[in-house]
């Protein structure tokens, strides 16, 4: 005989002797109830059938009938309990069902894999309710008598934080006995192994199905926090209202009818949470309320939680007995009444989602001041947006959404590196979903932009808190990308320079990293960037201002990259580019050389270093160039054999005009300022940096003094030691002001001591020992010219 466990329902305990009645849910026309006596041995569970008569073993049975377990809903079993002594009638029987699921690895998938965060049963229970809302809303169009009872539309959460218990409330549509058993029994229907088959199947497929439908894991999200849901729900189509009851880690629910008069409630549906030990914090009215103001803010039903309120009166207090002697001496003393002020407590409803969902609004409804309230109140900012975007799309996919473009930058982090901000906030139904995205609806360098999207219609997996990686997502990606794109033109198109200036000053790295990153925003992303140039050191210009000043017969972007605005300025790069009045880019930021290698081009014009080897400037004279070459080609080959492996090859340089030499980078290698990065790098690959640095070229020019001299060197004696050193110290030079650094820095500065030495020695040292002879040969010629003295009258 299979015996009640104390968690079945109270009736049935209270009973002194009970009677079962087993019967199989699939329609077996056969199959008959076959009543037996409650005194049985509790220990051993007995089936009855007609089909057998007598004991019989229902696995054994169900296999020789070829029954398929999809035919079971489950094994219910009423109870029917005899009058109390008291006389009263007795309860309506409670139905038993057994779930075909097996419970142990149902609830563990509940608990471990469908959700990571306990505190989203809320959300979920509250989304049921809303959508109970809606359903009733949207029936009662064909059908009015629904809304007979005048019950406002509303969601209601009371709380008893001393016993455990979350009450949650609302006026939807309820359920039938049979609905409850269809509604509620899904997961236990659908069994738990074609459950895990069916997530299998749409991970390994990719599809974008929703399995909170399907299998109404939504509801049972509650045991994640509770040891036993009541469920009591009253629908229109029915005039008695029903319980359903269910444990975590039991294999049965039961459903019975609701008698209790105090319990009745006109139409909707009433869940109760007994909270489990860890989980009693739940309980609180001020958790409940930041949860809701989190999670289901935007619900389109008002949400009321019980709170406790307090208001302030003044009350008389006893006058002290000695004061009132003494104002009693004085009849002529004008008696005061005292009062003090004291709280009453009492408690109360509250609506608790009273912001309206700013994105559901016209556009032209809206003014400034509501999208920055709103911006402040949503993301916890003091300061107002550099700019807004409040747009609706239409077509696949259809969402609202609204983003800003903060005016300042976060502090105390760098979201270039850390993509997973909670910048985002992505509802569906204006049910708050999560914030914490990796790069799935935003890249990773518009991780600063901020603000809410709402979709009626996007697809989640089973948690509804992780994006899929879908067709959908990918289009409203694309979207929102491409919103953001205008809406931060719009900043630079602003009449305020300002706006632009801020946020180039707080965002510019960012989307320098995009041009990096997102090959395919390119022609969005150039003309939002920002650089100093030869022609602007003090206000940086963007790239079509570059454009619109370039001269006719010029066919490229020059550019250089240095470590600051000075060193770009002195750099001997620029020496003939500036004096043919040719425009070059200071690029001054680390990143910056990447990303302009990354664009390539803007406009059809190709973006050159002018460090780099095969400069074209647009001047050649192919007769000068030949005589230049016949005067001094033998030279260059004399240089590069001192120099050895140095360099890789001596040109006659067309980019100098006031310096001797320069050392340009290989075509595709890494250029001075690169290395100069590479190096600096904590966890640089020294094999890598050694393979990138590349080829580089020394490159002289013809009409400076030094390599005139060191041409006749060559002509009349190249063996010459200060020739050759000449060479060694030339090189070294140009190494630094190129932007190199020294392999032997001690080395340089012993042959700058010892050129210094050359240079002036005795300059001074000469004039001072001829100064000193002069002193001298002076003190010797007055001691020659003493003579003794002599008395006046020739007497001494």
């Amino acid at each position: 005989m299979h015996r009640l466990s104390r968690r079945s329902v109270s009736a049935a305990i209270r009973a002194p002797a009970t009677r079962y009645r087993v019967a199989a849910a699939s329609p077996i026309a056969s199959s008959t109830p076959i009543h037996v006596s409650a005194e049985a041995n509790d220990n051993n569970t007995r089936w009855y059938s007609a089909i057998a008569g007598g004991k019989c073993n229902t696995a054994r049975y169900s296999a020789q009938l070829n029954l398929k377990n999809d035919l079971f809903l489950g094994c219910r079993y009423q109870s029917t309990a005899t009058a109390s002594d008291s006389g009263n009638p007795p309860p309506p029987p409670a139905e038993k069902y057994e779930y075909q699921a097996e419970v142990s690895r149902l609830m563990d998938l509940i608990v471990n894999s469908l959700y990571s965060n306990k505190e989203v049963f809320l959300r979920e229970l509250i989304s049921n309710a809303s959508d109970a809302l809606d359903k009733l809303r949207y029936l009662s169009v064909t059908d009015s008598q629904l809304l007979k009872e005048a019950v406002d539309l509303d969601i209601r959460i009371q709380t008893d934080k001393d016993n455990g218990i979350i009450t949650i409330t609302d006026s939807g549509i309820g359920m039938t006995r049979q609905e409850l058993v269809d509604c509620l029994g899904t997961i236990a229907q659908s069994g738990t192994a074609k459950f895990l088959k069916a997530v299998k199947e749409s991970k390994d497929a990719g599809t974008d199905n929703n399995l909170i439908g399907q299998f109404g894991v939504g509801f049972y999200s509650a045991f994640l926090v509770s040891d036993k849901v009541v469920v009591s729900t009253k629908s229109p189509k029915s005039d008695k209202q029903y319980i359903w009851e269910g444990e975590a880690n039991a294999s049965s629910y039961t459903i019975r009818e609701e008698t209790n008069p105090e319990n009745l409630i006109p139409r909707g549906t009433r869940l109760t949470l007994y909270l489990k030990r860890d989980d009693k914090g739940f309980a609180h009215p001020e958790r409940i309320q930041k949860l809701v103001k989190n999670y289901s803010q935007f619900v389109s039903f008002p949400i009321y939680t019980w709170q406790e309120k307090g208001i302030t009166k003044e009350v008389e207090v006893d006058d002290d007995p000695v004061e009132a002697k003494e104002a009693n001496q004085d009849e002529n003393t004008e008696k005061k009444k005292k009062t003090k002020k004291v709280v009453e407590r009492y408690w109360d409803w509250e609506l608790t989602n009273e912001t309206q969902p700013i994105w559901l609004r016209n556009p032209k409804e809206v003014t400034t001041e509501e999208y920055n309230e709103f911006y402040k109140k949503t993301f916890n900012e003091y300061s107002d947006p550099l700019a807004s975007s409040h747009f609706t799309t239409e077509g696949e996919v259809e969402f609202r959404s609204v983003l800003y473009v903060p005016a300042i930058s976060p502090m105390g982090k760098d979201d270039i590196t850390n993509p997973k901000t909670k910048n985002i906030r992505l509802y569906v139904k204006r049910v708050f979903i999560s914030d914490d995205f990796d790069g799935e609806l935003f890249p990773r360098y518009l991780s600063f932009v901020k603000g809410v999207v709402d979709s009626n219609d996007l697809p989640l997996n089973v948690s509804r808190e992780i994006l899929q990686e879908s067709r959908i997502v990918r289009i409203m990606r694309k979207r929102l990308v491409r919103k953001t794109f205008d809406m931060i033109l719009g900043i630079s198109m602003s009449e305020n320079k300002g706006d632009y200036e801020t946020f180039w000053e707080n965002f510019g790295k960012h989307l320098k990293l995009g041009c990096i990153e997102d090959r395919e925003n390119h022609k969005r992303l150039a003309p939002l960037l920002r650089f100093f140039s030869s022609q602007s050191e003090d206000e940086m210009i963007s790239l079509d201002e570059y454009v619109e000043n370039m001269k006719p017969e010029q066919k490229d972007i020059y550019y250089i990259a240095a470590d600051s605005v000075s060193s770009a300025r002195n750099t001997p790069f620029l020496e003939r580019l500036l004096e043919k009045d040719l425009e070059v880019l200071y690029l001054v930021d680390p990143i910056d050389e990447v990303a302009i290698q990354s664009l390539k081009s803007y406009k059809e014009k190709n973006f050159v270093d002018i460090s780099k080897e095969d400069l074209d400037i647009g001047e050649k004279n192919e007769e000068k160039e030949k005589v230049t070459k016949e005067e001094f080609g033998k030279t260059c080959d004399w240089i590069k054999k001192r120099l050895g492996e140095k360099v890789a090859n001596v040109n006659i340089s067309n980019r100098l005009s006031s310096s001797p030499c320069v050392l340009v980078s290989g075509k595709f290698g890494w250029s001075a300022n690169m290395e100069r990065l590479m190096k600096a790098q904590t966890v640089g690959d020294t094999s890598t940096l050694e393979f990138m640095k590349g080829r580089r070229v020394f490159e002289i020019n013809p009409e400076h003094p030094i390599i005139r001299e060191l041409n006749a060197a060559f002509k009349s004696n190249p063996d010459d030691e200060d020739a050759l050193r000449a060479i060694d110290l030339l090189y070294d030079a140009a190494l630094v002001s190129s932007g190199y650094t020294p392999d032997n820095p001690a080395q340089l500065s012993g042959k700058i001591y010892e050129m210094m030495g050359m240079a002036i020695s005795g300059k001074w040292s000469g004039f001072e020992s001829q100064h000193s002879a002069s002193q001298t040969l002076r003190t010797e010629t007055l001691e020659a010219e003493v003579v003794e003295p002599v008395e006046a009258g020739g007497q001494k």
